[in-house]
């Protein structure tokens, strides 16, 4: 047996992130907006434990539906926040910024 220890090109990173009622035909990846920058962007997470527990520390006030957190795959998350004006921001459970995800 072979031990592969490099990065193939079909490899595929994968980001959980909050969905607006999943299952719907409304169904939508949580953005957020900075009144002070008008800067649009949507929380990506590492692992599902991350997103679950950035979500509960989330204002609820914001939130009408429900919600579920899902992984994605890196381009299909790049290319809907793209389309939409957001960018992608890779946080930690506690919501601190780790990075920006780019293409």
């Amino acid at each position: 047996m072979k031990n592969f220890t490099g990065t193939s090109p079909t490899d595929e990173n994968w980001y959980y992130i909050i969905i607006q009622d999943p299952l719907t035909d409304t169904e939508q990846f949580v953005g957020f907006s900075d009144d002070k920058t008008n800067e649009k962007f949507i929380p990506a997470f590492r692992t599902k434990e991350d997103a679950q527990d950035c979500f509960k520390l989330m204002p609820k006030d914001l939130f009408n539906g429900s919600y579920s957190v899902q992984a994605v795959i890196e381009d299909d998350l790049l290319d809907v926040a793209q389309k939409n004006g957001h960018t992608v921001y890779l946080l930690d459970e506690k919501g601190t910024i780790l990075e920006t995800i780019t293409m």
